[in-house]
């Protein structure tokens, strides 16, 4: 297949890239920058050159492919404290490549979680605002599209992580002088080796079925505390908690801080015969390369 992948000089995208074109898929990545291109290309890519903002541009490429998967996000935007408008754009170029595909019965793969009927959990989902774009891109299924969600784990871990949850926690803590955690720190978060992860980006194109919603966590949930405590020992400072009334400030508003769900992908792997085989989160800190990148 020709698969149109947005986001395609990214963490996730430099480990789907290559597993896809293993497959025998050609990939066309969409590159905003020289450098991206360049990335893309780098990888085994077509680049096809644009932007989030051009939605023109995003249906044409869409048109032209047998699938999309869409990994773009404006990360940068939460640190700037945009958070909404990063989710404004992301819901304006789901719609333009699911309109793109409307009634021809082409897959597009997406980033997101769909609601559960566990109150709990869906109160979770719902308070983040990036659910809608997910409901969206869901609902492209009534309108003639093979549409797949995959519940990407928040810490997607591997020795090209740069901007996610880790690095963002070991800036902070490098920073601050210690390694914080809010209360107890028993608030939990799914973790995945982006190669594992990568692999059931591949595996939801080959096989899964129309409507699926995917878990690529290979961890259910660890703990934000056994984090802290494994960041505070490479760094060779203080585990301390942090009070709830200080979170904000200390952790410089990064909002995912107090994040508390865990994502079991047990109907997953039977679903695709998918078996992690990459390290779990301590063990991929404790290799120590998250320490030694500046």
């Amino acid at each position: 297949m020709r698969v149109f992948l947005t986001g395609a000089s990214g963490h996730i995208a430099s480990a789907v890239i290559p597993e896809l074109i293993q497959a025998g898929h050609q990939v066309v990545g969409l590159a905003r920058t020289d450098t991206s291109a360049a990335t893309v290309e780098a990888l085994g890519a077509e680049v096809h050159r644009g932007d989030l903002d051009d939605l023109d541009g995003l249906r044409e490429a869409a048109a032209d492919a047998d699938a999309v998967i869409h990994l773009a996000f404006n990360h940068e935007a939460i640190a700037a404290g945009k958070f909404a408008d990063a989710v404004a754009t992301d819901l304006a170029v789901v719609q333009a490549l699911g309109d793109a595909l409307a009634g021809t019965g082409k897959t597009l793969i997406g980033i997101g979680l769909t609601r559960t009927g566990d109150a709990r959990r869906d109160a979770v989902i719902d308070a983040n605002p990036r659910s809608a774009v997910a409901r969206t891109l869901a609902g492209f299924a009534e309108r003639g599209v093979r549409t797949i969600l995959v519940a990407v784990p928040p810490v997607t871990h591997s020795t090209r992580d740069r901007t996610g949850f880790i690095p963002t926690l070991i800036t902070i803590a490098r920073a601050s002088g210690v390694s914080g955690y809010v209360g107890e720190g028993t608030n939990r978060w799914p973790a995945g080796h982006v190669l594992d992860v990568a692999r059931l980006f591949r595996l939801a194109l080959d096989k899964a079925p129309a409507g699926s919603q995917l878990y690529a966590a290979t961890e259910e949930g660890v703990s934000v505390r056994e984090i802290a405590e494994t960041i505070a020992r490479h760094l060779g400072i203080p585990a301390v908690s942090i009070p709830a009334d200080q979170a904000a400030d200390h952790f410089k508003r990064f909002p995912f801080i107090a994040l508390d769900i865990t994502m079991s992908n047990t109907d997953t792997r039977q679903l695709l015969d998918w078996e992690p085989a990459h390290p779990g989160l301590i063990a991929d800190l404790d290799q120590g390369h998250y320490f030694s990148a500046e």
